[in-house]
């Protein structure tokens, strides 16, 4: 699977409460369930805003139906080419 960031413009994302973001957790969740494994949701970063989701996916499209499906808006999916960390700063190859 390829791995995905997703930007989403939500106004006021940053001061949602709990109990909203966990009903939408349970919203994408519950409609990841129906499009089956070839579609993850790993993670999200909440900013102001935005929310930045990090997925695993067979293609873009599986993102952008979740999207559709959930009602959370799909403002742009990019595909991850290359993930690195500090530890890169000291490689020798």
């Amino acid at each position: 699977m390829n791995k995905f960031v997703v930007e989403r413009e939500i106004p006021g994302a940053g001061k949602m409460s709990l109990a909203d973001l966990r009903t939408v957790a349970r919203r994408s969740v519950n409609v990841l369930a129906g499009l089956g494994v070839e579609v993850q949701w790993v993670e999200s970063f909440i900013t102001g805003d935005k929310i930045y989701c990090v997925y695993l996916a067979a293609d873009e499209e599986l993102i952008r139906e979740h999207g559709r499906l959930t009602g959370i808006p799909v403002n742009s999916v990019a595909q991850v080419a290359r993930v690195i960390d500090p530890t890169v700063a000291d490689s020798q190859a």
